[in-house]
């Protein structure tokens, strides 16, 4: 069995300042070679999968599938839909790490949230099932029937009606008031600048971990209709 991932994620355009601040803070551009490990702290995850926000959860390929194929699948879904302006974002907790989430409460007609349900969904033809470790890993996390059931179908249980959109910045940080306080005040300053132009959904971008523990590389962007 193959020990390659593949995952699908939202990043903003290039030439974004978003892109640019996200990549300056982790300190790896996915898209580059291998960047060294980070100088900055507590950002060890975040920095291994790469500034993004997931919209299908990282997949080893099916049986019979390839990535040729998940490629000409990602290629088409994106084709059939509509570029978008994203909501606006800002600096938020999440179970105790830092995140860009979106400003309002994001509904599930909202073109973002169709196209991770999309994602989801069209592309699970490509998912291999999960190994008896990682399920038996992801049951000792305390989910309700709804997320018992999504884990079952999807293999992951923030998917769908319990997706939350969110750009990680930071690793799960310590009970410490001040390093919090601290933190959360870093990331405002770098991000606001950024935060405060318009951004839009252009692509959905296609990022593959080529062995367990290596940083994700973005491997291509597919285009959104115009």
């Amino acid at each position: 069995m193959s020990t390659v991932r593949h995952a699908i994620y939202y990043a903003p355009p290039p030439t974004h300042p978003l892109w640019r601040a996200g990549c300056e803070w982790l300190q790896r551009d996915p898209s580059a070679p291998d960047a060294p490990a980070p100088r900055r702290e507590h950002v060890r995850e975040p920095w291994r999968y790469g500034f993004h926000a997931t919209l299908k959860p990282p997949i080893r390929l099916a049986e019979g599938r390839d990535e040729t194929s998940l490629h000409d699948a990602l290629a088409r879904l994106a084709q059939r839909t509509p570029s978008f302006t994203m909501p606006a974002l800002s600096v938020q907790w999440l179970s105790g790490f830092l995140a860009l989430r979106p400003v309002e409460p994001l509904s599930r007609s909202h073109p973002l949230h169709r196209l991770a349900d999309d994602c989801v969904v069209q592309l699970d033809p490509w998912r291999a099932p999960p190994t008896p470790d990682e399920t038996l890993r992801r049951l000792k996390l305390r989910l309700d029937d709804e997320q018992q059931g999504l884990l079952q179908r999807y293999g992951y249980p923030h998917v769908l009606a319990r997706w939350r959109f969110h750009m990680t910045l930071t690793d799960s940080l310590p009970h410490d008031m001040g390093l919090r306080a601290t933190m959360q005040r870093e990331t405002e300053r770098h991000f606001a600048p950024a935060l405060a132009q318009p951004l839009v959904c252009d692509a959905v971008c296609l990022f593959m971990e080529p062995a367990p523990g290596r940083p994700f590389q973005l491997v291509q962007r597919f285009p959104l209709a115009q």
